[in-house]
């Protein structure tokens, strides 16, 4: 685990600055929760705003495909259309039943967009028409006309004074705005300074959209280490740790301008020893990326990332209790929960997610585990659905994906097993070549074979199946030889005609 160097029971933002990757390790209360990665070759494209053109309408999936000047055209739903932009649709009520794909857009037309994902393996990047761009406390809705407030604000007193300030401050700036969660208890003149600054910005973001003639960046979200200080910080952060001098001075002047409380808790780290490996995050981005996770209890997790869905497993594995089998079972999922919305945020893993806690008898404590998963994952920033146990005892969840996971970013497939997570044994091997030696002696009339394979699969031949190869000479009446080759995986072989 990542172990805190100074007392304290609040959270800390750690930055590790190179020239081509900035990492942001999100630390609460001595525990690793949260990993960011931005490298300067793959920047994020969330928050991006272009002017795009569209290449392609697909009638029968309601989407169109827009080429914003990425490798690969992006995807924008019908669903992620203003509604103003429908013909004879009333922009208030959102009506969009009658309207089809081919009736909002058409091929080289072009259109403002902004990036709400980022691309994830081949699936290109997803877009929306609904602009928005985000300060410290507000989200300004660039298309609407309406005050809301966060969920996770509570008490009804402090959810009405905010919307009473915006709604004050609507008349003179206009447009519609959400109050983000770091605005609880904000004064009003806070309020006011961003949903100034946001007007002004997109003031300019209009004023280049009209100079800009075919595909093109409108805007350009914050970096990684500048978004860290609009969207993280909070009265639970102590210390944003930086160990790059230049960044850190850059924050500073960043955090002057607009988050000046939060200036006094930036601070250089000059140390001689990686700010990472002295707080053991290296050690837990490493665990990260492994399928078993240890529960302190004995018990153990495994994940398994698919592109389809992220199933995680729960065993008591050395766990036997001091009770009975139920009270095991229970509080092995009880702390499984926990480590289970800790691995979600840690690897970033989205989409639908199936939860396979060991099986509960008592309805009981069905709810009291369900209830424990949602309580640890309120501090996620990712929305989280959770459903009920299903009949096979399943939990099905979703938690929104708006960028790679962390194994998507560090990793990619294994070029010995193509990205299966396993190999042919070297047996299954053997048999493939006795099977291509046959087809080779139907085919042609060799005076020898000579058969280039991995080491361990000659090893197989030359000990375990060398009563095979025997057998197989003196059917096809053609002697076989056998040369290891250590650069070869093992599942690549050649058969040469000799």
């Amino acid at each position: 685990m990542a172990t805190r160097t100074e007392g304290g029971t609040g959270d800390d933002i750690l930055i590790n600055v190179t020239p081509r990757e900035t990492r942001v390790a999100v630390v609460e209360n001595g525990v690793l929760q949260e990993i960011l990665i931005e490298r300067a070759g793959r920047r994020g494209l969330v928050g991006n705003i272009y002017q795009g053109r569209i290449c392609r309408v697909l009638p029968g999936m309601e989407a169109a495909f827009v080429d914003i000047g990425l490798e690969r055209a992006a995807f924008l739903h019908v669903s992620d259309i203003r509604p103003e932009t429908l013909p004879g649709t009333d922009a208030a009520s959102g009506d969009r039943a009658e309207s089809a794909i081919t009736e909002l857009v058409r091929e080289g037309q072009e259109l403002v967009v902004q990036v709400i994902k980022d691309p994830i393996g081949t699936k290109g990047a997803r877009l929306t028409t609904h602009v928005t761009l985000p300060s410290r406390f507000l989200v300004f809705l660039a298309d609407a006309d309406v005050a809301g407030v966060s969920v996770k604000i509570d008490g009804d007193r402090e959810r009405q004074r905010l919307k009473e300030v915006v709604n004050a401050f609507r008349a003179e700036f206009g447009g519609g705005y959400i109050v983000r969660t770091a605005a609880e208890g904000a004064e009003s003149e806070a309020l006011r300074a961003d949903m100034q600054f946001l007007q002004r910005l997109w003031t300019s973001i209009r004023e280049r959209i009209g100079q800009t003639s075919g595909i093109g960046v409108l805007y350009e979200d914050l970096p990684l280490v500048l978004r860290v200080l609009r969207d993280f910080v909070g009265d639970s952060v102590e210390k944003v740790r930086i160990d790059s001098r230049e960044t850190c001075q850059r924050m500073l002047q960043f955090a002057d301008q607009f988050v000046p409380d939060m200036a006094p808790r930036l601070e250089h780290y000059p140390g001689e020893r990686p700010i990472f490996e002295l707080y053991g995050i290296e050690d837990e981005i490493q665990r990260a990326l492994g399928k078993k996770v240890p529960l302190k209890s004995g018990g153990y997790l495994v994940v398994d990332q698919t592109e389809a869905m992220t199933t995680i497993d729960v065993n008591t594995g050395a766990y036997v209790g001091h009770r009975n089998l139920e009270e095991t079972i229970f509080k092995t999922n009880l702390e499984a929960a926990a480590a289970i919305a800790r691995q979600l945020r840690l690897r970033n893993l989205g989409g639908i997610i199936i939860l396979d806690f060991i099986d509960m008898l008592s309805e009981e404590h069905r709810q009291a585990v369900l209830k424990a998963l949602e309580k640890h994952l309120e501090k996620d920033r990712a929305r989280s659905h959770i459903s009920q146990v299903s009949p096979l005892g399943l939990v099905e969840m979703t938690r929104k994906r708006t960028r790679e996971s962390l194994e998507q970013v560090l990793c990619e497939p294994c070029p010995l097993c193509d990205g299966r997570g396993t190999i042919k044994t070297a047996e299954t091997v053997c048999y493939e070549i006795f099977r291509e030696l046959l087809r080779e002696t139907r085919q042609y009339s060799p005076r020898q074979f000579v058969v280039l394979a991995a080491p361990d699969v000659v090893d197989a031949m030359l000990d375990h199946e060398s009563t095979s190869v025997a057998q197989l000479e003196a059917f096809i009446g053609i002697p076989i030889k056998f040369q290891a080759e250590t650069l070869y995986t093992r599942e690549q072989y050649d058969v040469v005609l000799m």
